[in-house]
Parts: C-alpha cells; structure tokens; sequence
C-alpha cells in the first residue's frame, strides 16, 4: 500500500477556523478527532453508535448547482474525518461561550432548567441550534422533531422542549386544554384562596436575549470557490492502514468500482461506520462519491411521467423533502406510496442519522429491520445501477432483499438513483410498524404491503407483502400473495391470507431477537391493520359499492401521533417579606447551567492529557462459571503501543475486599467479570490489544442466573429479613376472600449519559495516588484504591468534580474500578486514564436488582385487606455489593400506603452467576411497591372496585405506626392523594374513557392513580453523618466545600443558597470548587435523597461558626460592609474558616426484633397517569400525568420539579421500554442504546402537570424534604394504567380480568396479554424441544 507521504491533503473548517490534515485517516471519526486533536471537549462521547446525539455538530456544506449552504446536524462518532473534505463544522464550541458571548440557545437551556448532569446538554444545544439555522421561528413539531436523536437521563426532556418552544412565534406556554385561555392567567384568586400563594414561573422570559439570525458565522467564502473549482481533481487520503478515495465524476467513480469491487461505498457511515466499530470490520479501501452531481439528481419529467427518480446520493432527509414536495404537486391517489414512505421516515432513527444516511445506502445495505425498503418494495420500485460495463435496471423486490445472487448487485455496480413509481388510482400501499419505542428505535417487525385491484371492484388483480425483522433480510410473503389474486377483499380472504403467510413465514423457537411468538402476532396484527385500512379506502373510492368498516374498528387505522409535550409546573411562592438578597425557597438555575450548555463544564474526559498519560482497555469473563486453566497475554504485549498487560498477579495489596473482586485470579463467576486489562499509549491500540488475549476455561457446575435457579440450589448472599405485626396466621382464617399471586419485575440499566470514567496519576514520592472519577462516593473509592496497593488512606486523593448522571450506579462500582485503573497506574509507573465504552459499563457495571415476590391476601368483601403475607427475592449477582440493604429497603418499604393489620414480609438476596447488581434511584422501593400495587389490583377485581376505592379504604388514615413500630403522620399523604385525585379529574376522566373503550375496540384506555409513601436516608445513623469546609478570603469571597457529589441534582447550588442566606450575602460571593478526600475526609455517599439535607446542615454549622466569630466585630460597625467586617475579622486575629458538621440523622433498625426508627421522615406523594394501548400492536401512548409530592419547604422549586419529572420518566421507563436480555448461560445482550430503549422526547406525558405540596418538616434543614428519588415510583402510574386499559380489553373479549402484572410492560407484554384471535392464530413451540435466545432474570 503507498506510503501516507503522497497523501492529498484534507481541508475542512471547524469553528470557522481552517483545518489542514496532512495525514488524515481514514479510519478516524470526528468526536475522537475534535476531542484529542483540536481539544475541543464540549463534544461528548456517550455511545459511539449515532444513538444518543450526545455528540451531536452541525455539518455545513455549500451546493455549487444551487447555490445555497445546507446545515444539517450529525453524530461526530460516525462521521469519518476524510469525509469531511470542504465541509464546515460548528461544534458546541462554536455557538457561543462564557468567554466570548453565550448564544440565546445555550442561555435558554440552562435558564428554562434543561440541563441537570449537563452531560448531553451540548448535544441538546446542537440539535436546536442547527434547527433555528434552518427555520428561525420553528414550530413547537419540528422542536419536538429536532430532539429526536438526543437522549437524556436527567431532566425528563419537558424543560429541554420548553427552552426551544421559547423560539417559537407562538406563545411559549401551552393554551389550557384548547379553551384559548394561557395557563399563566389563571385567576390570581384561584390560586390564593388556598393557605399559600402557588406560582407556576420557573424562569423570567424577559432575561433572554433575543435571537438574530444575521449575527450567525458566515460560511467561509475558501470553502465555496473550493466547490465551484472547475478542475475539481480525484483526492486521496492515506491512512496507516487504509485508503479513503474521492472520485469527482461518475466516471472516475465507476472506474474505482472496477478496480477495487470489495471497497463500500461510504457516503453517511450509518452502515458500514457501526460494521466497522461493534463487528471489527475491516476495508483496506473505501471510495467516498460524497457530492457527486450524477448522484444527486431529482427527476419527475418525460420519461418519468408516471414516477419519480431520486439520486441514490440524497439523504433520508432530502428524501423526506422531495416526497413532502411531490405529495403537494401531485393528486392524492398517485401519492399513496409517498405517504406510506413519509410515515416510517418520521420515525426512522433520529434526525442527526437521517441527515447522514443515504437512499442507495440504505437500500444497498439491506438490513433487515428496515423501515423503507419493505415499502419500496411493495411500491414496484426499481433501481438504476451503473457500471463500466453499463446500466441497467433491477427490480427492487423479494430476491433482492433477501440477497439472491441472480438479483443481486455485482460487485462493480454502482447505484445511481431509485426509481419510485406513483401509485395506480386502484393500488393501494401502506407503510406498517412496531418498535419499543415510538421513535429512533429498529422496529420489532415492520411491514410494507401493497394491494390492486380490478378497476371498480374489490378483486385482487396484484398483492405484495414484505415483512421486516422476522428473518436474517426482509422476507416478501409472495406464496400468499400469489394464492389470493383474484380473490375478493373480504373477511374470508383475511382468515386465508393469515393462515398462509404465519405458515410461510416461519420465526424459528430459538430466533435471535426472541419475542417468538409476539412477532408471529404482528405479522398477522399488521395484515389486519392493512386489511382494514383498504376496506376503508375502498370505501371511500365508491360508498355505495363497499361497506365502511364497523365504526369501532375505525380508531385501529392509525398510529399514536407524535405530540408536542406541554404542561405545569406549581410550587410556592416565596414569602414577599423574605429579604431581596435571600435566594432560598426560589427557582435558582443550576450553578453550572451556562457551562453545561456551552460545553466548558469539565468532566473527568475532558481533562487534557497528561504527560505519558496511557490508556486502558478490559478483557472480560466470556462464561458466567468457570475455571480459567490458562491465561496468555503473550500476543497482546506485543501489539504496537503497548505497555502492560495487568492482571491479579500485579495487585501489590488485597484484590479480593469486602467480597468483591478486583481482577479474577483462578475461577470467574460472571460474565463480564474482568480479568486483565491492557495499557497502551491510545485507546484503541489497548483494545486491539485486548482482543488478543487469549483465555481457556473449564466451566464449573451449577451456573445459576434465574431467582428460580437460585431458590433450587439455595443460593443467597445474606440471612433473611424479616418484620410482622399482628397474628397472620390467624387473620387468614377470618377473611371473606384469599388471593395469591406472584410478581416478576425485570432489572434496569443506569444509562448515565457519562460511561465510568477514572484519571489515575501515580505520584512520585509516598506511594501517593490521585484519582479524578465520577462517583458518589469518593471515600469509597479511597478505601478500595487504598486496599489494593497496601497504601495508607492518607496517601490516597479522590477528586469528584461532577459525574454525568449516576442514579446510584456510581456509589459503589467506581471503587471496584478505580482500584482496577490504580493497580495499573501502580505497575506501569504512569498516568492511567479509565473510559469504560458503553457496551462494556452496562456488561461490567449491571444495575437495579431484578425481583421476583410472592404473596398471599386475605381480605373482606368491602375491599378491606386484613392480612398479608409476601415474600420477596432479588437477584444479587455474584458478589454481596448492596444487596443486603436492598433487601432490608425492600421488607421496610413494603406496605408503600398501606395499614393491614396482620401483615408479614420476608426477603433474601439471592446469588447468582451475573455480574452484581447495585444501588438505583429509589432503593429497592420502585420493584417492591409495584407488587402491593399489584396486589390491591388484584384485591379490587375480586370486590368488583375500582383500585383507586381499594386504595382508598386501607391507606393509613391517621397518625399511627408502621409494621415496624415507627410512629408517623400521614396527613400530608392523605392531601396528596386527595388533590391528585381532584385536580386530575380522575373520576370524570374515568367516565370519559369508559365511554372511549366502548366505542373502540381495538384500542383502549386506562387510568391509574397511585400513592406514595417513599422514606429517605439510611436506617443506620452514621451513614447520615455529613461535614463541610467554609473559607472566606480577605476580599469577602466565600469558598464552598462539602462531602455530598454534584451529579446532575444541583446539590451544589443549593448549598451556595445555604450559604448566601446564613451570612446574608449574594450568592455571587460563593464559589464551590470541587468535592475531594482531602478537603472533607470520611464523607459519605450522596444517595438515598439525603445529599441536601445532610450536607445543607454541615454547610449551615459551618457558617453560623463563622458568623458567631464575626458578630463582636459586626456590633461594633452595625452599617459595615461584609468586605470591611472580613478585613476587621483578619486583623484581629479572628479565625476566617470553619468546619461544619452535622451528626446525622439519628435512625435505627433493629432486625432481631423487628422494629425501629429506620427513616427521619417521609417524602408524600401521587400519581395519575392516563395512556391509550393499541390491543393489535402493544403499543402504548401517555396521555396525560399529573403528579402531586410532598416537598414541605422546596429550597430550589426549578431544581426538585426537575428531580421529581426527571425520575418520573426514569421511573416510567423501568415499568415500561427498558427491557435487558440475557442469554440462558448469562450474556447480557442489552448493551447499548440500540438495543436498550430509555423513552426519548416521544414518550414523556403529553400533557405533564407537576405541583409541589407544602408541608412542614422541621428535622430538615429549612423544613425541606429530599425529593431526588420519590419520583421514581410514580412512574407506576404509567404501568398500573397499562393494565387498566388492558383489563378493559381482556373482559370485553370474555377473558379473566386477574393476570399477572409483570414489569416492564413491553409492547410484547400488553400484546400478548390482549389475547384475541389472531394470538389464537399462531403456532406455539413446545418449550422442552428448544432453547429460547433470551430468559428473564427475576
């Protein structure tokens, strides 16, 4: 291969500055690029797969035909650099800055509150921004449009939206329900009669600069004459390993294609950049005919006068434009493909991607999940492909798609362009699809099907059916459809078309992708969808002729729309005689909001390289148990930039501390479990590396991965928990009714935007160590670190300066961790820098424990419950982690509202093969509550009542104690509950929806309302312990330091609120720098809601020392200024720093007898969600939540309204679309966001009312209450009126109205539990005779 000297040279503009590689690669991509060669850090990697947007630019491009700059936003981790030729980049950078100007769309994210970790805020600000370049004054749609290929963790997306809408012509807050009326005029009355003031304004539009377009960066005049040269020549770009060529005619690209038949076509990299990345797949040479004119036409003309012709070049956007054009030139029977195709691409992966990938792309690339090429093909599409030899046409149809060698393309054929046919007058076409999630998700089984008839009549005269996702291509149904030309359009033909197509399309039992039989029932709920909406079109061609479909059938034609969200935020008002200065009890944005949104927000990987700084890669357990008889790390050392290979051997002090272990010595006992990692001088000369490792096992027996495994072999990591009061046994004889039942929830993965990642630098003197991670719990850290190199804790420096997102997956797995990354910073004397990539931190880290529960009622008649016995098990993993004190949460919480006088709760960890499942947001309280719901369910199907009458009757009424005899107030519950059921309108709505499923058949709606009693803190009193550092300079500046860590929940900026109002001054005085062991020793986890509360009462002891210390010299000068008091203070010798301490909570549990004080106080709340279920599909859609928590005396309204929406989502994401699957031997399969679905902007409530309750709560610091994880729970509301609806469904079809309401509740889930005849229709497997392809866990 020629040497990279005679490489061209790359030329590209990013930031408006010209970029000139001379030896580019083509096999690096732009994040790694802007990150470590032009540091630009605000471009975050998250993924790496184009499926989170969180290293979302935007790529600018001038047309030299049309004369026009074309801005479109892509993912920087697919977009290689040698593409890039003549193009202008703007990364997040580039918008604007603190220290140049900040850009209205940055100052708008942070001030609206759409930025909580921050860590894909710069991707957020990327997404909107290149839409306003595009349409200045964008519609809320296309707002709602531009977020669609951006995940967030945090915020729950509705303060995100709000800060686009801010752009929009129209008001900026909704319009109540249609009446016209703003929801910002109520009547100030209304809201006063009340015993406070509530206010509904998070944020002061009238801050926000003004958005001019004109003060936009031009594009740069070089980059037009370059693409206006006349001799535009073939460019070259050599890398070490690979050539990257441009042809500039069609000519030159052909005759590349002779030459080099094997290289791909790279034009978006949607196909061949994920090939290359996940699979290790390798091109010598790629050919890149990106700008070719040939490849970029549009032609409706002569020739075509029956079609459209669309370059193959044009992307799936400018595709979606061109069909919006041609449907609103053309008459609507010739558009009916146009339509069908505009549907899916709407949906179809999210816009970053869809302005990447190309038509010829997508339609060469064939995968089977795609959205398009089944419509395509049903549309009689053909393609024009060219070679040196010629052109010629082929047909774009089953063999093609299923990759037939005599349909294929040859090896030198080049797509040029698509040829699109109009539809008949007497064709129909129609576009059909299920996915997890509504948008930027690969459909579970997608459709394309086409149908024409005789003119005038319902006769069959040609049919078409391709089906995508149920085999390895997209798979045309053509026996079936050959069987039933000429038949009638009838309900026979539907009951023989159903029949023949599940008998010649076959899912095998032990398909990959499980969900067998769930896809067998769409394949045949989507011919009946098709079937339906032809009967409707035909009648609607001629009324008289054919019958409209029967009106309760009507509401099963269409998808859910995709909605524009919008909602309320109330809380109190502020005091009016509360002091200007005083911050507390305001909505404050969050003290990194700007910098968040500006990308200046320094996370652990945005720290400059340090000198001989080496990088780490992790080779990983490949068996779930099982002896490792020999490890050979011979061929990885001698992989170029190597450095070390670490393993057990090198671990100089304990590798094996408190049950977990560091790096597996003899025997693994998951998969995951790493065993050696290697450092090399990048990233992917560690993995390359890595990858050649070579490990030989002999499996051990058993391999347990299920709870059920787990009870057979008895296999638990601790004694069981256990709490009782009153006689069950007893109780049970004298009941009118028993029930049992048993409960499954399902895991869930943390999906932190920031993957783990640890900086390691090895001192030089003192075996000291400095640790730069992400975590909550730094002393943690330390401990494990300090263990492993048999070092003092004093010689070890933990620095936490924020993490993006944790939601508990960051309390104990970055210990485990850092003492990987510092025995290997120990060995090789170097700088460690520790970035897990997705796909390994959600295999190594695992997440929330997967629970399985029994459980036996008796109750009476009326609904009243008076005894209950219920037994829970999690699944652990293999090593004890927290599971023990989830446990313990899980038997504490677990009667959530509920007083039942006879009432017995058990619970065990139990341990298996799987790697160790650890603390999430909520504690155990999210899996084990949806169980008592289940349970009252349950309870008000026997008693024929409504659940909300059963909840009603047996929730804590008056000041009693709980089962473990701590004693409390429900009167805050009790108003919660009350106002949630009144201002949702939950009766009335009920009604409504009664009326809605009696007129629909085959979609239904369900409400549920669910409460809440959710503790916080830890039933061990020195784990609410908290101490913090106050300085304040001789220039009056304050600076901040405490033990709790910034994760997103604005900890941090409450504290400086503390600290402004104790020494009353502005909070603009206060700086708060980082969270470190060296500043607060010995500080505990920010977890369990407590980081505020405990935090904010050392931070408060700190300053009333100081202020103490400061009153003599105050008294004296009563009018002086703070800066003179300071000075005063220093020249007397007065002491101007303090340590704050708080003793903590003093809780208590005492297990042997079963009773204590184990929580300070509790956190209220409720929930009404309202959603409408798609019995054929399982597709469900929120239509409203209104949530009512008890925040007592909110210190930052905008901060916990932020909490509890941002949970919620979560929370409805865990009892919904996050579903992990695991192989029967424990391979995890869910291991990026391809493949694990958190909700995107789509799934959040389309109305979303959220108002925080006052109360009093005098333990607390100010009277607040920590809200970071009560909202988790009421995501219930969501799963619990999934099941309402589909209660409705299975009683109007004669079935029991009591089956088991399992998490999540999957679109698989509702489908199949909304047994009807087409279910009925399927084969079913015997499950002794096959392996399935994934198991549950729980």
């Amino acid at each position: 291969m020629p040497s990279a000297s005679d490489s061209d040279e790359l030329i590209f503009f990013v930031n408006g500055k010209e970029v000139i590689e001379k030896t580019p690669d083509p096999e690096e991509n732009l994040l790694h690029y802007v990150r470590k060669n032009l540091h630009l850090t605000g471009t975050k990697y998250s993924c790496g797969g184009g499926g989170c947007g969180a290293c979302t630019v935007m790529v600018s491009r001038y047309n030299p035909k049309t004369k026009k700059i074309y801005h479109y936003p892509a993912t920087a981790c697919l977009v290689p650099i040698c593409s890039l030729h003549g193009a202008a980049i703007t990364t997040v950078e580039g918008v604007g800055s603190i220290k140049k100007r900040v850009h209205p769309v940055q100052e708008r994210l942070a001030k609206c509150h759409g930025t909580q970790c921050g860590f894909c805020s710069p991707g957020m600000v990327m997404s909107i921004y290149t839409l306003l370049r595009n349409h200045p004054e964008p519609t809320p749609d296309q707002i709602t449009e531009a977020l669609g290929g951006n995940l967030c963790r945090c915020t729950g997306y509705r303060p995100i939206v709000e800060s686009g809408k801010t752009f929009s012509p129209k008001s900026t807050v909704c319009q109540l329900k249609g009446s016209g009326k703003c929801c910002m005029d109520q009547d100030e009355s209304c809201l006063e009669n009340r015993e406070e003031k509530m206010c509904t304004k998070l944020y002061n539009e009238d801050e926000f600069q003004p958005l001019d377009p004109s003060q936009e960066p031009i594009f740069p005049p070089e980059l037009i004459r370059m693409a206006e040269d006349p001799n535009k020549r073939r460019l070259i770009f050599k890398g070490k390993r690979t050539i990257w060529i441009m042809p500039v005619t069609l000519d030159d690209l052909l005759e590349l294609k002779a030459s080099y038949p094997k290289a791909p076509l790279v034009m978006g990299n949607t196909a061949v950049g994920p090939g290359m990345k996940f699979n290790d797949e390798f091109h010598p040479v790629f050919i890149s005919p990106l700008g070719l004119p040939e490849l970029n036409l549009m032609n409706t003309t002569n020739s075509t006068a029956n079609g459209v012709t669309i370059g193959a070049g044009y992307s799936l956007a400018q595709f979606n434009d061109t069909l919006k054009f041609l449907i609103s030139e053309q008459p609507k029977k010739k558009t009916k493909t146009y339509h069908a195709l505009l549907k899916h691409l709407r949906t179809l992966a999210g816009p970053q991607i869809r302005n990447m990938a190309t038509l010829g792309g997508h339609i060469e690339s064939r995968p089977n999940f795609s959205d398009l090429n089944p419509i395509l093909a049903a549309g009689n599409t053909t393609i024009n492909v060219m070679s040196k030899e010629g052109e010629r046409q082929i047909p774009l149809n089953g063999p093609f798609l299923e990759k037939l060698p005599e349909a294929d393309l040859r090896p030198e054929e080049v797509i040029v362009s698509v040829s699109i046919p109009h539809s008949a007058e007497w064709q129909f076409v129609s576009g059909l699809r299920l996915a997890q999630r509504q948008e930027n998700a690969f459909a579970i089984v997608n459709a394309g099907m086409s149908v024409e008839f005789e003119e005038g009549t319902n006769t069959i005269k040609d049919l078409q059916m391709y089906f995508g996702s149920v085999a390895p291509t997209v798979v045309s149904a053509s026996q079936t459809c050959k069987h039933l030309i000429g038949r009638q359009w009838d309900d026979q033909m539907l009951s023989d078309a159903c029949h023949l197509v599940l008998e010649e399309i076959r899912i095998p039992p032990d398909a990959e992708g499980g969900m067998v039989e769930y896809r067998r029932t769409l394949i045949i709920s989507l011919l009946f969808k098709f079937y339906l909406k032809v009967q409707r079109w035909l009648n609607e061609m001629d009324p008289q002729k054919f019958p409209d479909i029967p009106e309760k059938f009507v509401s099963a034609l269409d998808d859910f729309p995709i909605e524009t969200p919008q909602g309320i935020q109330m809380f109190q008002c502020v005091d009016p005689k509360q002091p200007q200065q005083d911050p507390v009890g305001h909505p404050v944005m969050h003290q990194s909001g700007i910098k968040h949104a500006t990308g200046e927000a320094i996370f652990v990987d945005d720290m400059p390289p340090i000198d001989q700084e080496l990088c780490l890669a992790v080779v990983t357990s490949t068996r779930a148990h099982a002896k490792i008889t020999s490890l050979d790390v011979s061929e990885a050392l001698a992989c170029p930039g190597v450095v070390d290979v670490i393993t057990a051997e090198d671990v100089p002090g304990e590798n094996n501390h408190s049950g977990e272990i560091f790096y597996a010595q003899s025997e693994v006992i998951c998969v995951g479990q790493i065993i050696c990692t290697v450092a090399a001088d990048t990233y992917i000369h560690a993995k390359e590396a890595a990858k050649r490792v070579k490990i030989a096992y002999d499996d051990i027996d058993p391999t347990i991965i299920t709870i059920e495994q787990a009870l057979e072999h008895n296999s638990f990591l601790s004694a069981e928990k256990k709490i009782e009061q009153g006689n069950v046994d007893y109780a049970f004889k004298h009941v009118d009714q028993i029930i049992e039942g048993e409960i499954h929830v399902e895991g869930q993965e943390h999906f932190y935007m920031e993957t783990q990642t640890i900086l390691a630098i090895p001192q030089t003197e003192d075996k000291e160590m400095v640790l730069h991670l992400g975590t909550q719990f730094p002393t943690h850290v330390q401990e494990y670190v300090s263990a492993a190199l048999n070092v003092p804790r004093s010689r070890i420096a933990c620095h936490m300066k924020r993490a993006g997102g944790a939601f508990g997956g960051k309390v104990t797995k970055p210990a485990l961790l850092g003492a990987v990354c510092a025995v290997a910073a120990n060995k090789t004397g170097r700088p460690i820098r520790f970035i897990l990539r997705r796909s390994d931190d959600m295999l190594i880290t695992a997440g929330r424990h997967p629970l399985m529960a029994k459980y036996k009622i008796g109750f009476m008649n009326n609904g009243e419950i008076k005894a209950a016995d219920v037994e829970y098990y999690i699944n652990g993993g293999c090593t004890p982690d927290e599971s023990e004190m989830v446990i313990e949460f899980v038997v504490l919480k677990s009667e959530n509202t509920y007083y039942i006088p006879n009432f017995r709760c058990r619970g065990r960890a139990c341990k298996t093969n799987l790697p160790s499942n650890t603390a999430f947001r909520g504690f155990g309280f999210p899996q084990a509550t949806v169980v008592v719901e289940a349970y009252i369910a349950a309870v008000a199907s026997k008693c024929n009542l409504l659940p909300e009458e059963i909840r009603e009757i047996n929730m804590y009424k008056r000041t009693c104690k709980t089962a473990y005899k701590q004693t409390f107030n429900p009167e805050p519950l009790r108003r919660c509950w009350k106002e949630c059921l009144e201002k949702s309108s939950f009766f009335a709505r009920k009604k409504a929806a009664e009326e809605f499923n009696k007129n629909n058949y085959w979609k239904k709606r369900g409400l549920a309302v669910v409460p809440m009693k959710f503790s916080v803190a830890i039933p061990t009193a020195f784990y609410n312990q908290a101490a913090a550092l106050v300085h304040i300079f001789l220039d009056g500046s304050v600076l901040l330091t405490h033990g709790g860590c910034e994760l997103g929940q604005g900890l941090h900026t409450k504290m400086i609120q503390v600290v402004s109002r104790e020494l009353n001054i502005p909070k603009s005085y206060v700086h708060f720098s980082e969270t470190s062991t060296i500043t607060v020793p010995n500080a505990l986890f920010t977890a369990g809601s407590m980081g505020a509360d405990i935090n904010g009462k050392a931070v408060q002891n700190a300053c009333q020392i100081l202020l103490n210390r400061l009153q003599p010299i105050i008294r004296k000068n009563p009018k002086g200024k703070w800066e003179e008091w300071v000075k005063k203070a220093f020249e007397e010798s007065i002491s101007l720093s303090a340590t704050g301490y708080f003793k903590g909570y003093q809780t208590n549990m005492d297990w042997e007898k079963e009773e204590g004080d184990p929580y300070p106080y509790y956190v209220y709340g409720a929930a009404c969600s309202e959603v409408e279920v798609d019995c054929l599909t399982g597709a469900h859609k929120l239509l409203r939540t209104d949530i009512f928590v008890d925040a007592a005396f909110s210190i930052n309204p905008a901060l916990d309204i932020g909490q509890v929406e941002g949970a919620f989502v979560q929370g409805m994401g865990f009892y919904t679309t996050e579903e992990l699957k695991y192989s029967p031997k424990g391979v995890l399969y869910s291991r990026g966001p391809d493949d694990y679905k958190i909700p995107t902007v789509t799934e959040i409530p389309e109305e979303f009312y959220v108002t925080l309750v006052h109360s009093r709560n005098p333990i607390a610091i100010y009277s607040s209450k920590g809200l970071g994880e009560a909202g988790m729970f009421l995501g219930s509301s969501v799963l619990f009126a999934i099941y309402d609806a589909v209660t409705t469904a299975r009683k109007e079809r004669g079935l029991s109205d009591i089956f088991p309401l399992n998490s999540p509740a999957t679109p698989e889930v509702i489908r199949m539990a909304c047994t009807d005849k087409f279910t009925d229709m399927i084969p079913r497997d015997d499950p002794s005779t096959f392996t399935p392809w994934s198991i549950h866990v729980s």
